[in-house]
């Protein structure tokens, strides 16, 4: 294996809870008061998705075009506000992986220039050679489309390919394209099912140099 390729949002960037939050909020504002666990089931889905998903089930006014653009105006100024923030211990295991001579991507549910941008801002835009967005593709996960058009930019088999994901959606779009998946436990986000993965790790400092060399 010589492919990494990694989610981003709750693995490179901790970004979830702007998305917990603006949803929630635009929801309770159309009426319809849902707890921030109600958002769960939409992780490393995309925005169309899961507006789609909730116009459907409250019978929500506006489109769905509407609503993705306000959710994503209300993120910009969490994000504003709080920074782009990365997950513990990643930056770390991207130099290390980079180092190491794995082929580095980023295959993400997020629109492609705030997968740009949050990369900049962490200063990792080097290490990836690929950065790819859902929207490129024709279905989100947990279909694999997003991961296999990331490997195919890359130049690698699915079968050389190790995706770090976080969620259930995530998981189980790493297994349908055929690739090794870790599933990331994040401590400050709620528990995922992550039975789809390969293994787990809890702590990125878990990857070590050794684990690394024997999967490359």
């Amino acid at each position: 294996m010589n492919t990494f390729i990694f989610d981003m949002d709750g693995v490179i960037v901790d970004s979830e809870y702007t998305f917990f939050k603006s949803k929630t909020d635009i929801l309770r504002e159309e009426g319809h008061d849902v707890p921030v666990s109600y958002q769960y089931q939409f992780m490393g889905t995309t925005a169309d998705f899961m507006w789609q998903k909730m116009k459907d089930e409250f019978d929500l006014p506006k489109t769905v075009e509407e609503y993705g653009k306000e959710m994503n105006r209300r993120r910009d100024e969490i994000i504003k506000n709080d920074g782009v923030q990365a997950i513990a211990n990643v930056k770390d295991l991207i130099k290390r992986l980079y180092q190491t001579g794995f082929k580095l991507g980023v295959a993400s549910a997020s629109r492609k220039e705030e997968i740009i941008r949050n990369l900049k801002e962490l200063g990792l835009d080097g290490y990836f050679t690929q950065a790819v967005s859902a929207e490129e593709v024709e279905h989100s996960k947990p279909a694999p489309d997003v991961f296999l058009h990331t490997a195919q930019l890359l130049g690698s088999e699915p079968s050389d390919c190790i995706v770090i994901e976080d969620t259930k959606n995530g998981t189980r779009a790493a297994k349908a394209a055929k690739m090794y998946c870790v599933g990331f436990v994040n401590p400050d986000y709620p528990e995922q099912d992550l039975s789809s993965a390969d293994e787990i790790v809890k702590d990125f400092r878990d990857i070590d140099e050794n684990w690394l060399q024997e999967k490359k």
